[in-house]
């Protein structure tokens, strides 16, 4: 044992002598702020890094006369000869973006490179918009524009959020436990224009990723900076008005950097009954370095309160009872606010080491009128059920990197935090017309505590690169049922443990293979873990991806990927019982294809194609398919990029689908095409966006539910649709000051 201790000593002490690491800093030359995750790549020796958070890197395996370069998407790459093995500091000036500027390296999610090119050609200008972004994904909006989106994603209908997880700078937007449905996930407290980027990553795969990351993890980037203030005011059809105001807040000559956001959205919508929709947003950042250090301090508040029609039964429309646009119930609608306080303090280490430690406060309100079945359950008043809930959330992560050579370069990343729910009065009642409460059916304090730790190494070698991690949660769920005749509480505790392993593989800058695999998890509503305690609390989520990035020219890149996924127990929303229900086994696989293309200097192609196989396991096949969970999607477009003027065309495509277990109903796809126009001058910009240009009638949300109206003896099944958004136009005027 000895012997053995003493040569893999011996051995490293081998590889580490005789390696020039070189440490240095990637800055934004203008202001020479730091610029995170760029590529620096030394083709000599055919070793690359990417610089952190700080802006900072370590390059192993340097000698004098190496070539090496520096890239990132957005800015001019930076080459050079290699004269001196000491501290590097290097600028990178920004210039418009081309798909020559993504460079494939051995890295975790290089798709996300390609995506920030489409995110600069497009830029989103709605909270909907925003989730569209990550490729494969669609949304569908149901209860008049205030209500978090249904979402879908690689075979999912993930309901509001079960089953991906949502983050805006890393604070987490999901909801455990939530009113309305297990990870409700209300992104609207984001403005758009702050938006920088968006990290994504598809499957449970992502070591510091944790609740909810089974199908994959939405991460959106704020501006740290404003390069000037703005205010934009936009008007559309349907009384739709949007402002943004953007304001710089510190002297550019400042070290530190600050700004303030404000948003204010009101629309009636096409629909007959006014949604009566209005949505206030302010949000604000301060940024400063303490010497080596970093701190970061943004707070937001946002509110919101709206009208809607919910979802209209099919024969109400062909009788002539109502209209496509009318309503069964116009009564429901709701209200909800949230206000977050988010610190994120970076520590820098000698040798370029760093701790990144954030903490967080939000505080949420939320309340819902809902009519599912209409007259089903109460022929007299009707079904509509009201779900309330007030929450306060406390979180806290700290997360230490440590980067040494072996054997190449090893990253070592080690973090540990809790997150915090203390939920009041968990609400499900019947009510009519908003006004009254006819019966409290469910009533409770709940409260959630996650903490966790974990632990990741990645090891680049060359052409190589292997990612192994763990994650441990711990869960500890409480409820108070305070419909209770007595004293009701009850808690339960339950751990996961996560491992990943991922490999990827570049023999080329211009060509990566990836083997990706892990377990993750979803966790389930805590009043049905503590009330029903067979049930699978912390179910797993096993994974794996293969695939490739082929870069055959510098302006074509192509992506492919085969993936499969298990779950132990899938989850559904019962909505009028206000909890989450297991459904049983599930196994999804498919092919995610990706296609970009830069034809010009001023065209760029891009198309996206995403089939899945969603099914349920150990039950007779004909009653095996997945309600409502997407088989064929795709997704593309044309952006035009010149001198002053900027314009897009883009799709988007989703085929029928199942909506029901045995396939009886189906679940209307659609295919629909929107137009952005953009011309740009100095100080200011003139746009027009229409959704829906050739007007095609479509569902946005179905579901296939059992009602009865009013004037019916019996109840019928049969699908409910939110009908889709008509030929939309709105047209924007933005000064720059």
């Amino acid at each position: 044992m000895r012997l053995l201790t003493s040569l893999v000593t011996l051995f490293i002490t081998i590889n580490v002598i005789g390696q020039e690491l070189v440490r240095g800093k990637i800055l934004e030359a203008e202001e020479m702020l730091p610029i995170a995750f760029a590529t620096i790549s030394n083709l000599t020796q055919n070793v690359h890094t990417h610089s952190d958070v700080m802006g900072k890197f370590s390059l192993a395996g340097v000698k004098i006369g190496d070539s090496v370069f520096v890239s990132m998407v957005g800015y001019k790459r930076v080459q050079f000869v290699v004269s001196s093995t000491t501290t590097w500091e290097i600028p990178m000036i920004s210039v418009p973006v081309e798909l020559s500027q993504v460079v494939i390296t051995p890295e975790i999610n290089t798709l996300n490179k390609i995506k920030q090119v489409d995110l600069k050609l497009n830029p989103v200008n709605s909270s909907q918009e925003i989730l569209r972004k990550v490729p494969g994904l669609f949304i569908a909006q149901h209860a008049g524009g205030g209500k978090a989106e249904q979402i879908f994603l690689r075979g999912f209908d993930i309901d509001h959020g079960t089953d991906i997880q949502i983050s805006v700078d890393n604070l987490p937007v999901n909801m455990v436990s939530h009113a309305h449905g297990q990870g409700y996930s209300d992104l609207h407290f984001l403005i758009p224009e702050t938006v920088q980027g968006v990290d994504f990553g598809k499957g449970p795969y992502y070591t510091e990723k944790g609740n909810f990351s089974t199908a994959g993890y939405v991460n959106f980037k704020t501006y740290d900076r404003l390069d000037a203030s703005t205010i934009k005011v936009e008007g559309g059809r349907f009384n739709t008005l949007r402002t943004v105001g953007l304001f710089n807040l510190l002297d550019e000559k400042s070290t530190s950097d600050a700004y303030l956001a404000t948003e204010y959205l009101t629309s009636d919508g096409p629909f007959e009954s006014p949604q009566n929709f209005n949505r206030l947003n302010l949000f604000g950042k301060f940024n400063a370095q303490l010497g080596s250090d970093i701190i970061s301090v943004q707070a937001s508040t946002f509110t919101s309160r709206w009208d809607a029609s919910g979802q209209i039964p099919l024969r109400a429309i062909e009788s002539g009872q109502i209209s496509r646009y009318g309503a069964i119930d116009d009564t429901e609608g709701g209200e909800t606010s949230r206000q977050n306080l988010l610190v994120d303090y970076t520590a820098s280490l000698p040798d370029g080491n760093f701790v990144q430690t954030s903490a967080f406060i939000s505080k949420y309100d939320f309340e819902l009128y809902s009519n599912f079945t209409f007259f089903l359950e109460d022929p007299i008043n009707g079904d509509q059920i009201r779900q309330k809930e007030a929450r306060t959330i406390y979180g806290v992560q700290s997360v230490f990197n440590y980067g040494m050579p072996w054997f190449g370069y090893l990253t070592l990343e080690n973090g540990a935090g809790f997150r915090y729910d203390d939920i009041n009065g968990v609400e499900l009642s019947h009510t009519r017309d908003r006004k009254k409460t006819l019966d409290s059916l469910a009533l409770a304090d709940v409260n959630e505590f996650n903490g966790f730790v974990f632990s990741g190494a990645t090891w680049d070698i060359g052409n190589w690169m292997v990612n192994l991690g763990v994650r441990l949660d711990h869960f500890k769920f409480e409820e108070e049922d305070l419909l209770s005749s007595s004293y009701d509480r009850k808690s339960l505790n339950k751990a996961v443990v996560s491992p990943k392993l991922n490999v990827i593989y570049s023999p080329t800058n211009t060509l990566q293979f990836y083997a990706k695999s892990g377990k993750g998890f979803h966790s389930n509503d805590a009043r049905v873990v503590l009330r029903e305690k067979n049930q699978n609390t912390l179910p797993s989520a096993w994974g794996f991806d293969f695939g490739s990035i082929y870069q055959p020219t510098k302006r074509f890149l192509i992506d492919v990927a085969y993936w499969s996924l298990y779950l132990e127990q899938e989850f559904v929303y019962v909505g009028d019982a206000g909890i989450v229900e297991p459904s049983g086994k599930t196994k999804r696989s498919g092919v995610d294809l990706g296609i970009n293309y830069q034809v010009s200097d001023q065209l760029f192609v891009y198309s996206n194609i995403n089939y899945a196989n969603p099914r349920f396991r150990g039950i007779d096949e004909r009653s095996a398919h997945i309600p409502l969970a997407p088989t064929l999607t795709s997704v593309g477009g044309l952006a035009y990029r010149g001198k002053n003027l900027n314009a897009s065309i883009n799709y988007r495509y989703i085929e029928d689908r199942p909506a029901n277990e045995s396939n009886t109903t189906t679940a209307e796809g659609y295919f629909l095409t929107d137009l952005n126009l953009r011309y740009d001058k100095a100080n200011w910009a003139f746009s027009v966006a229409v959704e829906n240009l050739f007007d095609v009638e479509w569902r946005e949300a179905q579901f296939d539910t059992e009602s009865r109206l009013a004037d019916e003896n019996e109840p019928v099944s049969e699908i409910h649709f939110t009908p889709g958004t008509p030929f939309f136009l709105k047209a924007g005027l933005t000064v720059k000051f």
